[in-house]
């Protein structure tokens, strides 16, 4: 009894162990991923010239809001409209991407559908393979016109392949009995579509969805090569242009004389519009990470 007693007692201490090594290894990692964005909010909130002298610090150095006031006095209303047409463009096109991406993903997870694998090869093909940037942007120009258009910020963007592989894995995963039982009872593949396969996959929809989001959320490329006008900048596009333009009257890569005695927050100004852009996200994303994370590891298996 003494020895069985003496064995439990060291497999307790040895799960003790092995458990505290591992919430000690997680919290490790969690700070390491945490100190760039403590960093980033710290900048953004100190003086550019203590940060120019002294460097970077989790600490914020001479805190001051100088920065946003630059920003925000500026181009206060012009980052509010980028704001709402980057919210635009965020929500528009993240529904009509699940609507596009679900639709495909559905009807190549239908054991019936005829050339199913053509299709799936046709798409996986483009993955491989591109035409390239030119002919992308002769077709989106000359072809679509999206020059200048909101639809320029939406379209180029609205289906992923690889999203729709994962969305594939989903729908395959639902018994083919629960089809079979609502085609009996005279359903159609819309009614299948939309009644049974949409409510049973809320994971895959969830994590898709976020990843359609920050695409657009984060995209600055559609507004770099579509439009001009500066009403229809999104908010990356438009706080990339301040960024540009401050480093340039920084560094002196401008007409001599343009911009003489003006002293601009550089270095805090990249850490200010970091936050700015990212601020959203960060507040959605604890509320879906669960499902992100369920989406992910359901993905990964193969059958």
């Amino acid at each position: 009894m003494e020895k069985m007693r003496t064995h439990k007692m060291h497999i307790s201490t040895g799960d003790f162990l092995v458990k505290l090594f591992a919430y000690l290894f997680i919290a490790f990692i969690a700070v390491v991923c945490l100190y760039p964005l403590i960093m980033v909010l710290s900048v953004s909130f100190s003086d550019n010239l203590a940060v120019t002298k002294y460097g970077y610090s989790a600490l914020p150095q001479a805190f001051t809001l100088d920065t946003y006031r630059y920003l925000f006095a500026h181009s206060g209303m012009r980052i509010l409209r980028s704001y709402i047409v980057t919210i635009g463009i965020t929500v528009i096109g993240t529904f009509g991407s699940m609507l596009v991406t679900s639709m495909i993903s559905f009807a190549i997870s239908i054991k019936d559908l005829k050339y199913r694998n053509v299709i799936a090869y046709i798409c996986n093909f483009t993955i491989i393979f591109s035409a390239g940037l030119i002919p992308w942007y002769y077709v989106c120009v000359n072809w679509y016109h999206l020059m200048d258009s909101y639809v320029a910020l939406i379209l180029p963007s609205m289906f992923s392949v690889w999203n729709m592989f994962l969305m594939r894995t989903y729908f395959q995963a639902v018994p083919v009995s629960l089809y079979e039982s609502a085609k009996l009872d005279g359903a159609s593949y819309y009614q299948i579509y939309f009644k049974i396969a949409l409510p049973l996959s809320k994971t895959a929809l969830l994590t898709v969805g976020l990843m359609y989001a920050l695409c657009y959320w984060n995209d600055w490329w559609n507004a770099l090569m579509f439009i001009n006008d500066r009403d229809k900048f999104p908010l990356q596009y438009f706080l990339y242009n301040i960024l540009s333009n401050v480093n340039a009257i920084s560094s002196g890569r401008i007409p001599s004389g343009a911009a003489a005695n003006i002293k601009l927050p550089s270095e805090t100004v990249k850490m200010a519009v970091t936050v700015i852009t990212i601020g959203p996200i960060i507040f959605l994303y604890p509320f879906i990470q669960k499902y992100f994370v369920d989406g992910i590891m359901t993905g990964a298996v193969k059958e």
